[in-house]
C-alpha cells in the first residue's frame, strides 16, 4: 500500500530530477552520504568579507584554514577546476575547487554537485586575478543533495501564487523577501523590548474559547473530542487579558495569534498577529502617548528613519500624531455638516451616491444615525488618513466593550490609529461596570439571534469577573501584519507573512470516471 503513495509522487519527476537522482545514487555508491550530518562552519561569508575584502591580492598571503557552508547558487565549471558561488543565508562567497588541490574525495563530490545543493568546503582565502574573494578548497562535500532544480537564477519565482505557496524557494532566490521577513522579526522583538522596558508583564492566554468574544468577527469553529464540546478559535485575547487585570496584574500584554473567518484581501489574512495590552490606572489618552512613542521608535531604530516611504507616499513618524474626533473627521473630509450627522436622510443620500459602496444600499434605511456616521467615515475618510492620525470619540453603539464618556454617554472614550489609510490600532478606556457590560452583551446576543454572525454571545464568566471589581483600565490592540506592511513598503499582507493562507494545492489529477 505504501508504494502507491510513493510512486504517484515520483511519477511526476522530470528528466532533470532523474539525472540528479542518478548523481545521488553515485554518491551512495562512492560511500559519500548525500545527506550528511555533523558538518559545521568555522566562519561565515560576512566575517571573511569583512576581514579580507579591502586587502590587495598580494597582501592576503597564507591565511588560516576556514570551513564554510552554504547553497550552491552558481557553478562555473572548467573541467579540472571550478568556481562555485555559495549563499550562506546572509551573504555570498566563492569556492574554488581544483583537481590535485582539492582532496580526491572532495573533487569527486564536486563532480556530482548541482546548482541548489547544500555544500561545505575547507580551505584558505585568496583573491583571483579579477579581485574576487574566494576560498581555495582543500576539501569539499555535497552535504545535502538537491533533487528539485531551483528556478532560473536571475529572476527567481515570478509566479506570485508560487511565491507564497513555496515560500522556502522564494527565500532561497530572493534576498529582498528574506530581508523583509527578517525585518518583521526585528519589529516584533523591538515591540516586546519596548514593553519590557516599561515594566509590562508578557502573558499567554487560551487560543481556544468556549465563548467567542472580544471583537466583532465571525469565528472558526472546532470540536474537542474528549470533552465533547464546541470551541472557537480565538478572535481576540481581550477578555482573558482583562480577567488578569481583575486578578491584580496592572500591566499585561500578549503577542498573540488570532483567527477570524473572513475574506482574504491585500490587508486581510484569516490568521493574523497582534499585540494587545491593558494597563490599570491609565486612560486611553495615556495609551495614545505610549503608542506614538512606540511608533517613533520603530521607524527610527528598526527601519533607520522617522520618515518612511510607502508607494508614492512619504509617512512622517516624527511629527506629533494628529488627534481628530470622528465627527470632525467626517465633516472635514465630506460635504456633510455637523448638523447633517443627525440626519439619516442626508447621510444615506451621500452613501448612495458612492458607486462602490461596500454595504447593500437597501440596508442603509435600517441603520441608526450613529452607524451611518461610522459608515460615512469608513467609506469617505479612512482611506485619506495617510499620515498617522488618532480618530477619537466613537459611538457607544459600535463599541460594546468601551467605557461610556462621562459627559456624553452616546460616545465612548476610544481611539483608532490610522496610517496610510489603514486601521493599525484600536484602544479605549475599558468598561468596568458589570451591569453596563451585561447589557452590552445582551444587545450583542439579540443581534446574533437576528442573524449577525459577527455578534457575540454573552460571556457570563467575564461579567462575573467584573463583579469582583476591575480597576480603571485602558487597553489597546495593534495589528502587527499591517504595521510591518507599512514599515517595509509591502503592497500585500502576504509579503510579510511567512506562510499566508492559500487554497489547498492539488498535487494529483483525479482519475476520469469511466
Amino acid at each position: 500500500m505504501r508504494e502507491k503513495y510513493i510512486s504517484q509522487w515520483e511519477k511526476q519527476f522530470n528528466e532533470q530530477m532523474k539525472v540528479r537522482l542518478e548523481k545521488r545514487d553515485k554518491m551512495k555508491a562512492a560511500e559519500s552520504h548525500p545527506y550528511k550530518h555533523g558538518v559545521k562552519p568555522t566562519a561565515t561569508a560576512a566575517e571573511l568579507i569583512a576581514k579580507y575584502s579591502e586587502m590587495a591580492k598580494e597582501d592576503i598571503g597564507e591565511t588560516p584554514v576556514y570551513e564554510l557552508v552554504g547553497r550552491a547558487m552558481l557553478v562555473r565549471d572548467f573541467g579540472k577546476a571550478a568556481f562555485i558561488q555559495v549563499d550562506d543565508g546572509k551573504d555570498r562567497f566563492q569556492f574554488y575547487v581544483k583537481k590535485n588541490v582539492t582532496s580526491e574525495g572532495g573533487f569527486a563530490d564536486y563532480k556530482l554537485c548541482d546548482y541548489g545543493d547544500m555544500i561545505w568546503a575547507k580551505g584558505t582565502v585568496f583573491k583571483t586575478n579579477k579581485g574576487e574573494l574566494s576560498l581555495e578548497a582543500q576539501d569539499f562535500k555535497v552535504v545535502s543533495k538537491s533533487i528539485r532544480p531551483l528556478p532560473e537564477k536571475f529572476h527567481g519565482l515570478t509566479d506570485q501564487e508560487l511565491k507564497y505557496r513555496m515560500r522556502y524557494v522564494d527565500m532561497i532566490m530572493s534576498r529582498e523577501s528574506r530581508e523583509k521577513l527578517k525585518t518583521r522579526s526585528r519589529i516584533v522583538r523591538y515591540i516586546r523590548e519596548f514593553f519590557y522596558q516599561d515594566d509590562w508583564l508578557e502573558v499567554e492566554t487560551p487560543m481556544m474559547h468556549s465563548v467567542a468574544g472580544g471583537a466583532a468577527a465571525k469565528p472558526f469553529l472546532t470540536h474537542h473530542n474528549a470533552l465533547d464540546m464546541e470551541l472557537f478559535m480565538r478572535i481576540a485575547p481581550e477578555l482573558h487579558l482583562k480577567r488578569l487585570v481583575v486578578g491584580g496584574y496592572d500591566k499585561v500584554f500578549e503577542m498573540n495569534r488570532c483567527f477570524r473567518n473572513e475574506g482574504l484581501s491585500l490587508k486581510h489574512n484569516p490568521e493574523f498577529t497582534s499585540v494587545e495590552f491593558y494597563a490599570a490606572w491609565q486612560t486611553y489618552e495615556d495609551l495614545m502617548d505610549f503608542t506614538e512613542k512606540l511608533m517613533h521608535g520603530l521607524a527610527k531604530d528598526v527601519i533607520g528613519s522617522a520618515k518612511i516611504t510607502w508607494g508614492e507616499n512619504e509617512i512622517d513618524f516624527a511629527s506629533p500624531f494628529r488627534r481628530l474626533p470622528m465627527r470632525d473627521a467626517v465633516v472635514e473630509y465630506t460635504s456633510l455638516s455637523r448638523e447633517d450627522l443627525e440626519s439619516k436622510e442626508k447621510m444615506i443620500a451621500l452613501l448612495k451616491g458612492k458607486s462602490d459602496l461596500e454595504i447593500d444600499p437597501k440596508k442603509l434605511d435600517g441603520l441608526s444615525v450613529h452607524k451611518l456616521m461610522v459608515l460615512c467615515f469608513e467609506e469617505f475618510v479612512e482611506g485619506k488618513l495617510i499620515q498617522p492620525t488618532f480618530i477619537t470619540e466613537y459611538p457607544t453603539e459600535v463599541s460594546p466593550l468601551s467605557r461610556r464618556n462621562d459627559e456624553n454617554p452616546d460616545y465612548v472614550d476610544r481611539f483608532e490609529l490610522f496610517i496610510n489609510g489603514w486601521e493599525i490600532a484600536n484602544g479605549f478606556n475599558e468598561l468596568n461596570d458589570p451591569t453596563d457590560q451585561l447589557g452590552r452583551f445582551a444587545d450583542q446576543a439579540v443581534l446574533k439571534d437576528g442573524g449577525d454572525d459577527e455578534a457575540c454571545d454573552p460571556d457570563y464568566d467575564y461579567v462575573r469577573a467584573l463583579e469582583y471589581g476591575m480597576a480603571p483600565t485602558a487597553g489597546e490592540g495593534i495589528g502587527i501584519d499591517r504595521l510591518v506592511m507599512i514599515l517595509t513598503n509591502s503592497q500585500t499582507i502576504r509579503d510579510v507573512i511567512l506562510f499566508p493562507l492559500l487554497k489547498k494545492e492539488t498535487f494529483f489529477k483525479a482519475k476520469e470516471s469511466e
